[in-house]
């Protein structure tokens, strides 16, 4: 009898974790250009995916699960999942963005904002971090693990980006600064003294 209670309140925490594990609210690219941004102090964070992308859907599975990537994510920026190969019309800095036609049977063309925004730099996943104004700050290419992407999230979040180059910010960023990430995410640290 004291198994089956024991797996039972072990099934009742895992469901319980899974229901409140923070979610990342995305938002469609329509929403994104749309957004005021003299009334949004937030970043704006495009994932760009195509549905036959097997790295993407690896970064939505393991990454985009993770509660502090959804956190800063959620907190910090407007995250945009945006299908580079989707067929989505609008306005992003007064220029207009669609994608063309494909003939039947062939797959589809890489959107026109794809293009603008990656450049010559076109491969999947890759995430595009603007600033509040909708201006590209900076391209990262290709599958994230968890903690390179809350380091790269964090650098532009808390303005460090200003203070340190990426490669400094790297050598000091577990040590020096995620306690104090953790600290204003109201997350637990390892840290016994904190």
């Amino acid at each position: 009898m004291t198994k089956r209670i024991l797996i039972l309140s072990i099934l009742c925490s895992l469901f319980y974790t899974q229901i409140h594990a923070q979610q990342i609210e995305w938002k469609t690219i329509e929403q994104a250009a749309k957004t005021d941004s003299k009334s949004n102090a937030k970043l704006y964070f495009v994932d760009f995916y195509t549905t036959w992308c097997g790295w993407c859907k690896r970064m939505d599975r393991e990454t985009f699960n993770d509660p502090v990537v959804a956190k800063i994510l959620n907190t910090y920026y407007l995250p945009v999942k945006f299908n580079a190969e989707g067929s989505s019309e609008f306005s992003w800095l007064g220029t207009k963005y669609s994608n063309i036609a494909t003939a039947p049977g062939a797959r589809p063309a890489t959107h026109s904002f794809a293009k603008a925004v990656l450049g010559v730099q076109i491969g999947f996943p890759s995430f595009v971090i603007f600033n509040s104004d909708q201006t590209k700050l900076t391209i990262i290419q290709g599958y994230q693990p968890a903690d390179e992407l809350i380091m790269a999230l964090w650098y532009f979040a808390s303005g460090d980006n200003k203070r340190y180059s990426y490669d400094s910010y790297r050598k000091i960023f577990n040590k020096e600064i995620r306690p104090t990430m953790n600290k204003k995410l109201g997350l637990k640290t390892n840290n016994s003294q904190d």
